[in-house]
């Protein structure tokens, strides 16, 4: 018997105005499942920015977004380059204000045999899915804590982060990258309310999917057993979790992305109420005293469920420990707002020369 089917797309699972008065920025939230989330937000009260490199896209999410009567701001941009994002960013929070919810949606992919991907190929797809997502989480990172306030950021993995994806090599491999970036900066920006978390979404059947990474699945009759749900996910299967896990009441920095179409047990996040955000943290005479953003409020703790093996409070202690020893997370709040000082001149941000698209 296949999953049941969630209710009839458009309908919402949080209550009306969940993110009233919020900002929420989905890259590549013109097509596909990053468009079906801008809507969901938009729906519960968010104002949409949506960044693209193609205008195409920028329009159709545009026009999804008025039709539906939310506020919306289209801004083109290639992710690959800091600048870029940082221009974009500026453009938006002159729109529609500061964004407060960073949707990590934008990928390349195209199926290619590795021997004989190019190395252009390779570039293009690691730079935008792996590279972009590190971009755009640091700049808005560094806004949000020089602005003194919290934030969540939500990434999109792919469930063969764990599986391997022959014939996608660039694709997995990138993907890899983004679970690992996730476990990363969830723990890294937690003293600072800044919630990072992960989707590996599966194969999400939409109007916008191109044949040639959906062959054999539509349709697909006799498929069904080799499928966890016996039937192909929804839209409205992810869109309601996103929105449920960028909210403050969601999930806390969950170390592995939670997948939600794949043959193994369901990994998800457990939240402890009995671990003070210290021991999960790592405790040292400079964090445990350092001052918290959010007029401050302390982000809840948590012990993670990981894919490959058990993540003890004590090990994340131990490990972070040695971390804030060595000035990375346990530096404190002034010293990051001196770093950023220095970060917010062009001329100090990363940079990289964006390659053309295969094709």
């Amino acid at each position: 018997m296949p999953l049941s089917t969630p209710p009839e797309y458009g309908q919402s699972m949080l209550p009306a105005g969940t993110y009233a008065g919020q900002v929420v920025l989905i890259t590549g939230g013109g097509t596909g499942l990053g468009k079906a989330m801008a809507l969901e937000f938009a729906r519960l009260g968010a104002a949409i920015a949506i960044i693209s490199r193609k205008p195409e896209h920028l329009e159709s999410g545009l026009a999804a977004i008025r039709e539906l009567g939310g506020e919306v701001a289209a801004v083109p941009c290639d992710i690959r380059d800091p600048d870029q994002i940082a221009s974009a960013f500026d453009q938006i929070e002159e729109a529609i204000g500061p964004v407060t919810v960073l949707v990590n949606n934008a990928a390349a992919n195209f199926p290619v045999a590795a021997e004989t991907m190019s190395a252009n190929a390779w570039r293009t797809v690691t730079q935008i899915v792996l590279d972009g997502t590190f971009f755009c989480a640091t700049e808005f990172t560094r806004r949000r804590l020089v602005a003194g306030e919290g934030g969540a950021i939500l990434n999109i993995g792919a469930t063969y982060s764990w599986t391997g994806g022959p014939g996608t090599a660039h694709s997995a491999a990138a993907k890899a990258g983004v679970t690992n970036l996730t476990q990363s900066l969830a723990v890294e920006w937690a003293p600072d309310d800044i919630r990072v978390n992960c989707l590996a979404p599966g194969l999400f059947l939409n109007e916008d999917h191109p044949d040639n990474l959906v062959k054999g699945v539509k349709g697909g009759a006799g498929r069904e057993s080799s499928r966890p749900a016996s039937r192909v996910l929804l839209t409205a299967d992810c869109t309601w979790h996103a929105s449920w896990t960028a909210t403050a009441a969601g999930p806390e920095h969950v170390a592995c992305p939670v997948p939600m179409a794949t043959p193994r047990a369901r990994r998800t996040l457990l939240v402890s109420s009995e671990l003070p955000c210290n021991a999960t943290l790592g405790t040292s005479p400079s964090s445990a005293s350092r001052p918290r953003t959010g007029a401050g409020r302390v982000p809840k703790s948590a012990t993670f469920s990981a894919c490959t093996r058990s993540c003890s409070a004590e090990s994340l202690s131990s490990t972070n420990s040695m971390s804030a020893s060595s000035g990375s997370v346990g530096r404190s709040i002034p010293e990051r707002h001196a770093r950023l000082d220095t970060c917010s001149e062009p001329s100090a941000r990363p940079s990289t020369t964006p390659q053309p698209i295969p094709g």
